[in-house]
């Protein structure tokens, strides 16, 4: 008999809600193709969602028009969580992987680049990416690279998440661009009691991985443990 795994592993997602669906079903989700196949987003979706270049030089992806929708309406965290690369995971699993990250980076100290960071967003809430970088004091040279490295690992440490996602727009009121990542703390987003488990570390872990088992059963132990962090 097909499991609730299988069947939104292997299914061709058409739209916003079922991908929703999708990863209620199995918990987390990366945005993109990472280490094990299969294992995404965009390689769950039907081809005509996936990234295309149109012939004006514009770009067409509905993934990535997905990602706002799915952040502020849905009940999941969303971040650089899967080895330094973004996806989801459910409110259900977010204390487990909170409770098992922070006992591995504890804290940092208020002087450091990390703690800076986080001081900003708890006095000021959410900021997108450039606002952060410049409240940092991270304006110079070839600072963004090195601040976006230091916001990665507080996204892997799950103290800080994508709240949503601002674009800019032209004269005309139309969207352009990429967009920035709209950022905060996960206590501020989802509340205190959100990020709070009553399992101990080593417990959370057990549970990640055995859930991680169910979903991909072909992923070797180097494979679990890359995604579990």
């Amino acid at each position: 008999m097909q499991s609730d795994y299988d069947y939104a592993m292997k299914k061709k997602i058409h739209d916003c809600p079922e991908l929703m669906e999708a990863i209620e079903q199995m918990g987390f989700l990366p945005l993109l193709e990472g280490s094990v196949p299969g294992f995404s987003a965009d390689e769950m979706i039907a081809p005509e969602c996936r990234y295309k270049l149109l012939d004006d030089g514009s770009w067409d992806w509905p993934l990535w028009d997905w990602k706002g929708p799915i952040v502020t309406e849905g009940h999941f965290a969303y971040g650089k969580f899967f080895d330094s690369k973004a996806g989801f995971i459910t409110m259900d699993w977010w204390p487990d992987l909170c409770n098992w990250r922070r006992s591995r980076h504890p804290l940092p100290d208020e002087e450091s680049v990390e703690g800076v960071i986080l001081e900003v967003l708890q006095v000021n809430g959410s900021m997108i990416t450039r606002e952060l970088r410049s409240a940092c004091g991270f304006n110079g040279n070839k600072m963004r690279s090195r601040f976006d490295s230091y916001v990665t690992r507080l996204q892997m440490a799950c103290r800080v998440v994508t709240e949503d996602f601002v674009y800019p727009h032209d004269k005309h009121g139309n969207r352009y661009g990429w967009g920035w990542a709209l950022l905060n703390t996960p206590e501020r987003l989802f509340g205190r009691e959100a990020c709070q488990c009553d399992r101990s570390p080593e417990e959370s872990y057990k549970r990640l991985k055995k859930q991680l088992k169910k979903l991909l059963p072909g992923a070797t132990e180097k494979q679990l443990e890359k995604l579990i962090g």
